[in-house]
């Protein structure tokens, strides 16, 4: 019996395994549909006795400004393109913050935030990292950067019941994501820590000075080039 069971979990994780692999690589060219968060927050909605609101166009990355992907940089991940999915510093210096008793904080780079988004469902328990490490292993391995990177912006969600960011240009800037303007693209990612309470259309005082810090970064840091 001990040994059936063992085989049938074996049996179980090798599936498991496999299937995960396909999954990613299918993702490697096709769109991302929907997301868990995209599940959990209709649901969230229907509890809440509101209408169903999922707004999202998945565009290609050709079609969103460099300004949008130079910006998420700046303010999510600033090594993304040298990082293999792990920003090492980045991890360390939020494990210290935390230790302190502050205000949570996350050391995410963009492609840990991609396989989250994509594949799991967004709790804070160790499985759940675990499983994020895993994953952000996988695309980084199997998807390019620039894959990666269209992805993220195209799945992240930009406010209550918006994801990606061809939905937000419309809804804060009525424009397209291929012509948002520096000023535009940066409210957009300043807002993502907390989409569903900032509005990129109407920014507070806080998200006006995380603006002005973020744009005065981008001048910084190196512009994003992706193989060809």
């Amino acid at each position: 019996m001990i040994k059936k069971i063992l085989r049938y979990i074996g049996i179980a994780l090798l599936a498991g395994f496999l299937l995960s692999i396909v999954s990613v690589v299918i993702l490697r060219f096709v769109p991302v549909a929907i997301t868990p968060l995209m599940v959990i927050r209709s649901v969230e909605q229907i509890f809440d006795g509101k209408p169903v609101k999922m707004d999202k166009k998945w565009v290609p990355i050709d079609k969103i400004s460099h300004n949008m992907i130079q910006a998420v940089v700046a303010s999510e991940d600033n090594l993304f393109m040298e990082h293999f999915g792990f920003d090492e510093k980045a991890i360390e210096n939020a494990l210290k913050h935390n230790a302190k008793g502050k205000k949570i904080r996350g050391g995410s780079t963009i492609s840990q935030q991609t396989a989250k988004n994509v594949f799991l469902f967004p709790d804070r328990t160790y499985v759940r990292k675990a499983f994020e490490a895993y994953f952000t292993l996988l695309i980084e391995a199997i998807w390019s950067k620039e894959r990666i990177m269209e992805v993220y912006l195209n799945v992240i969600e930009t406010g209550d019941g918006i994801y990606g960011v061809e939905a937000a240009a419309e809804n804060y800037f009525h424009c397209h994501a291929s012509e948002l303007k520096r000023s535009q693209a940066v409210l957009i990612a300043v807002s993502l820590p907390n989409p569903r309470k900032f509005d990129p259309a109407h920014p507070s005082p806080y998200l006006l000075k995380r603006q002005a810090k973020i744009m005065r970064l981008m001048k910084k840091i190196e512009q994003v080039e992706f193989e060809k």
